[in-house]
This record gives structure tokens, C-alpha cells and sequence, in this order.
């Protein structure tokens, strides 16, 4: 039941702000005193399922843009598939706060446009390397797919709800390719008796996030999006520091 409740917990917040599932739940295992692929090997097999079940519930709402999930749903993938393969080899961790670092301080400056000024949105310039980067990064580290993307797309200026849910729907075809190889390079190890309480809660929330995506205003999930980049960042960069 705790397992359950992390993953309604983690996939109400993935699902409503386009990021977190992946942090909460990566962290909670690695409490745990799982290796670092095999956390992220576990948390991407419940993934597939719990962003399945969010993609439909966002293409329902019409919270996707599908021109621009094409241009960060295939690099995505790629980066995912390589981001597995790294993590299965080498340990990648020595970037980690870098990348923290730079997540935090979007995060901030997403909390101060949500509540200083208006969300006037506009095209976003760069979106294929997004991808790419963000699918590296998530496999690499358990956790990074929406942080990366979806707090860059928003900093360009894009809509809050269509750059949520369009994210979120991407996210199912990069975890899919992340799990099949994760299973590929390590077999049953890929599993975790955690994996099942996270995929009963994160497949519940699922279409309850992607329906506060929708009704929300743009400029608190702004607001919102900003505090849990943030603050999961600031968080990640002291663990780093205190082990």
C-alpha cells in the first residue's frame, strides 16, 4: 500500500504538471538500497504503463499538440534508448547536480513568470535537441524526461496545458523503448516487487492529472510546474551532496 499511495502520489503531479514520476519514484527505490539501473529499469517498466494510460487521458482532453509531439517524441526516444544502454555500463552520475543545478534555476524563473507576468504564448525555437537530451537524461538517471522538456518548452513560451499533455503522451513511446532495452541488457533484474504498488497508484491518478492539466490556468500551473522543479532539483542536488 505505501508503493501505492507513492505512485498515485508521484503520477497525480506527472500527470497535471508533466513532470516528477520519474524523480519520486527513482528516489524512493534507491532509499531503498537498489542499484542505480535497476531503479531506473523498475520506475521505466511502471512508466509505460501509468504515461499509456496518461497519453490517452490528454489526447481525450485535447491537451496535445501533434505536430509538436512528432519533434520531441522521436529524438525522445533515441536519447532514451542510449541514456539505458550508458547507465547499464558506466556510471553517469558525475553530471547529475550540473544538470540539477541548471533544472533548479528554470524552475525558479518559471515560479516568477506564472505569478509576474501574463502567459502570452508563442512558437518554441528549439525542440528536436529537447528531446533528445531529455530522453538521455532520464534513462541515464531515472528520472528527467519532464523537467527537461517540459520546463524548456515553457520557458520558450508555449501554452502550459498543450506542452503538459503533449509531453506527457511523448513520454509513453520514450519509456517503452527505455523498458525494452533496460530488459534487454539486464533480463528479470529489470523488476522489482516496488514496481507493482507504483503501477496500481500511477495507472489510478493517471486521468486525474491529465483533467487538472486542462482546467487549471495557465499561469499557476506555471506557477506550479516552477515550485516542483524546483524544489525535486534542490532536493536531488542535496542528496548528491550528502552521500
Amino acid at each position: 500500500m505505501p508503493f501505492v499511495a507513492v505512485g498515485f502520489a508521484a503520477q497525480l503531479v506527472d500527470g497535471a504538471l508533466g513532470m516528477a514520476f520519474g524523480v519520486i519514484s527513482t528516489t524512493l527505490l534507491l532509499s531503498l538500497g537498489l542499484p542505480p539501473a535497476a531503479a531506473s529499469a523498475g520506475v521505466h517498466t511502471v512508466e509505460t504503463f501509468t504515461t499509456g494510460v496518461s497519453a490517452i487521458s490528454h489526447s481525450f482532453h485535447r491537451n496535445v499538440d501533434w505536430r509538436l509531439f512528432l519533434r520531441i517524441a522521436i529524438p525522445g526516444t533515441v536519447g532514451g534508448v542510449m541514456g539505458a544502454y550508458v547507465l547499464t555500463k558506466v556510471d553517469a552520475a558525475a553530471a547529475r547536480p550540473f544538470v540539477l543545478a541548471y533544472l533548479a534555476a528554470i524552475g525558479l524563473f518559471l515560479v516568477w513568470r506564472g505569478l509576474a507576468r501574463p502567459v502570452e504564448p508563442k512558437p518554441a525555437k528549439v525542440v528536436e535537441p529537447l528531446g533528445l537530451v531529455g530522453g538521455f537524461l532520464d534513462a541515464a538517471g531515472g528520472g528527467g524526461w519532464g523537467p527537461v522538456v517540459t520546463g524548456n518548452l515553457l520557458v520558450q513560451g508555449l501554452d502550459p496545458r498543450r506542452t503538459i499533455g503533449t509531453v506527457n503522451t511523448a513520454e509513453f513511446f520514450v519509456t517503452a523503448a527505455v523498458s525494452a532495452t533496460f530488459i534487454a541488457s539486464m533480463g528479470l533484474a529489470a523488476f522489482t516487487v516496488a514496481t507493482v504498488g507504483l503501477l496500481i497508484g500511477g495507472v489510478i491518478a493517471a486521468p486525474v492529472g491529465a483533467f487538472i492539466a486542462r482546467t487549471a490556468k495557465p499561469r499557476l500551473l506555471l506557477a506550479l510546474v516552477g515550485t516542483v522543479l524546483s524544489t525535486t532539483s534542490l532536493f536531488g542536488i542535496y542528496r548528491f551532496m550528502a552521500t
